[in-house]
């Protein structure tokens, strides 16, 4: 099966796999957050088994023992759909931040509201940040860990960063939460671009990489996690790429 038919067979299996779970789920609004978020591990899983099955897509995580139990923060490259996908099933009940249009999409916004997501609004300034701060303070308080994706928009590989730079979110939810920062890269974008219609079949690769301490000033901490992000996906975008 060429790889066109492929993407065509995931994506009708995906939006009915979509509707008819949100559908048939809609009593879960009405139930405690961890009810509902329960929901969206298994509705994540069920994509993640369509992604395998159709388009021969799967994932492999390294570096586990590197998430500190309880709240944390974690700092993720972004590539591609995949990486909020894998989320719920992986972390069990973590926080996301994503972006404010997303809360308006029928279904989706909904159960993403009710299972304890942050939303930010990527222009609305200091008051957006406080929001996402106040947010980020409950997660961290109920033990959840907090997942940010620093450069604010999924990113392709090998794009400079000057094009997408670290967004200071990542820096202000350091520095009020004071709990470890973990790195996280990913390789997904090599599989599944940036609005592409054909995936291509192999193994996404996404590593925790060793805490950054709380406690360091703003502008070390950043400089950091942009280097250890940066140098990991890029490893693991060769290793991808040789990989064929």
């Amino acid at each position: 099966m060429t790889r066109l038919l492929c993407a065509v067979l995931f994506n009708v299996l995906f939006y009915i796999d979509t509707v008819a779970i949100g559908i048939l789920a809609l009593p879960f609004l009405l139930t405690p957050r961890r009810m509902c978020m329960r929901f969206g591990r298994f509705w994540a899983q069920t994509v993640l088994f369509l992604l395998k099955w159709t388009i021969g897509l799967d994932g492999e995580i390294r570096g586990l023992e590197n998430i500190p139990p309880g709240g944390c923060l974690i700092a993720m490259k972004h590539q591609s759909m995949w990486d909020t996908l894998i989320l719920p099933p992986l972390l069990g009940d973590p926080a996301v931040v994503i972006k404010r249009e997303l809360q308006f999409v029928p279904l989706y916004g909904w159960y993403a509201t009710r299972s304890g997501s942050i939303f930010i609004d990527r222009k609305g300034g200091a008051g957006a940040l406080r929001r996402l701060i106040g947010g980020a303070k409950r997660a961290i308080a109920m033990g959840r860990p907090v997942v940010i994706f620093p450069q604010g928009t999924r990113t392709r590989p090998g794009q400079p960063v000057a094009d997408m730079p670290y967004q200071p979110g990542v820096a202000a939810l350091y520095r009020e939460l004071a709990v470890p920062l973990v790195p996280a890269a990913v390789n997904s974008g090599l599989y599944w671009g940036r609005r592409a219609f054909v995936k291509r079949p192999g193994r996404i690769v996404l590593q925790f990489l060793p805490p950054i301490p709380p406690g360091l000033p703003r502008r070390q901490v950043m400089s950091e996690l942009e280097t250890r992000i940066e140098a990991a996906t890029a490893a693991l975008e060769r290793e991808g790429a040789a990989s064929g």
